[in-house]
């Protein structure tokens, strides 16, 4: 008599939260008790449980970033699988995309998928159909569930009811209401106050670190403490604008009275916002300025290791313009040694290294010989055209257009990187060549 071939048979379980999974015998081990029982009645057939777990606790449906799914995955492609076992077809999947993928890996690798509570065999037809069926109508389940939640959300907030997120400094959450924490609310006074004192966010940063202020700590939804650090520009922002401080509610761009107490007066908000409203028409207006920044996006400050972005203050019809560091911006300018740098000699310096480094014998060389291996190049295109090409770079860049210099410097410096000590730039042999190869078809820019 034949021996039957065996059938090897993975169970997969899934639990959307972490509730109850501490306990001794919980929903996973259900799960896993159904799907042996399953496997069981069916030895007659060949099948075997695999005693590997494939256990997701606290993981969505809606997509396929679990380990256990993964692991599950991965065994299949490695062909220690022939089922896969599930309680109900949610469990492996909510998404109708997603569960899609995954039958075209089963039929890939000749995995079949069982489900305990809905009994039908991937293998044919009818049993896809029936799939596909169960399958849209839990995804539909699903989205009526989000919808569902949604609308509670929304009218939760036209009550005035605070429904969870981060919390604001000068509250804390007690089942779901927002209580002044005076201590708190004392320093959003102060900061609201002061603005209109000063009008200076980057002063009142830095006479909030002097004092050892920090941003509010709170405990996540996942248990992690967050806030307890320096406060920047956009934290300080976040507080100015935020209504939760006049007492209200805002959901999707409307305004709603909320059941939690006031922390400032409608007209220190008021004043607070004149005073945005009129910096706000600054900034416009330096929106507007017409000379773009030659290295934006090139260039870095060595001694904080952040960014260093364009900036510029406009003095006596004047615009000076800045390299600035992005951690002086947010956190003040004493966090960083290095501070905002004249861009018109960090520029200048700059111009003059891609001079030097255009006009140099070996660079003139290496770009010849590219030039001459590329299909582009005409074949009598030799190293006086090429010297003649680049022969007067003074005046071939004062004829460039801001955004034709812009555009050279991204092709030839790789990054410039700033200190107090000295300026370190990068450049790219292999973006002259692109420039010059350019310059041979007579279309550069």
């Amino acid at each position: 008599m034949d021996k039957k071939k065996v059938i090897r048979c993975a169970v997969y379980t899934r639990k959307s939260t972490e509730e109850g999974l501490e306990q001794q015998y919980n929903t996973l081990d259900a799960q896993r008790d159904a799907g042996e029982s399953y496997i069981q009645s069916q030895r007659h057939e060949g099948w075997e449980v695999l005693s590997t777990r494939y256990d997701d606790g606290g993981f969505t449906g809606g997509n396929m970033d679990r380990p256990a799914l993964k692991r599950l995955i991965e065994d299949i492609k490695a062909k220690k699988i022939d089922v896969v076992v599930v309680y109900k077809i949610d469990r492996l999947s909510r998404s109708l995309a997603d569960f899609a993928q995954m039958v075209q890996i089963f039929d890939a690798h000749d995995v079949s998928f069982v489900s305990v509570t809905q009994h039908f065999n991937t293998k044919d037809s009818m049993g896809r159909l029936t799939l596909n069926i169960l399958f849209s109508f839990a995804q539909f389940e699903r989205e009526v569930i989000g919808e569902r939640i949604r609308d509670k959300f929304a009218a939760s907030k036209q009550k005035g009811i605070f429904m969870g997120g981060a919390l604001p400094l000068g509250y804390n959450s007690v089942d779901r209401k927002l209580v002044v924490v005076r201590e708190e609310a004392a320093l959003v006074e102060h900061i609201f106050k002061r603005y209109v004192q000063i009008k200076s966010i980057g002063q009142i940063i830095k006479e909030l670190d002097l004092k050892g202020y920090r941003t509010k700590m709170y405990e996540s939804g996942t248990g992690n403490l967050r806030g307890g650090r320096k406060f920047n520009r956009q934290y300080i922002y976040r507080i100015l604008n935020n209504p939760l401080y006049l007492g209200q509610i805002v959901h999707k761009d409307k305004i709603y009275p909320g059941q939690h107490d006031a922390i400032i007066s409608q007209a220190l908000w008021d004043n607070v916002h004149a005073i945005l409203s009129q910096d706000r028409v600054k900034r416009g207006n330096h929106n507007k300025n017409t000379n773009p920044s030659l290295l934006r996006g090139m260039v870095r400050c060595g001694c904080c290791d952040s960014a260093m972005t364009p900036t510029f203050t406009k003095k006596d019809r004047r615009i000076y313009r800045y390299y600035t560091p992005t951690s002086a911006i947010h956190r003040g300018y004493d966090a960083c040694k290095v501070g905002p740098v004249p861009a018109a000699e960090i520029d200048a310096l700059v111009v003059g290294h891609i001079r030097k480094f255009i006009e140099s014998p070996e660079v003139i060389t290496q770009t010849h010989v590219k030039l001459q291996s590329s299909d582009e190049c005409p074949h009598d295109f030799g190293l006086r055209e090429l010297r003649e090409h680049i022969g007067d770079f003074d005046g071939f860049w004062k004829s460039l257009k801001p955004r034709e210099r812009n555009r050279i410097a991204e092709i030839l410096v790789k990054n410039v990187t700033i200190t107090n000590d000295e300026v370190a730039i990068d450049m790219r042999l292999d973006g002259f060549t692109t420039i010059t190869n350019t310059f041979t078809k007579g279309d550069f820019l």
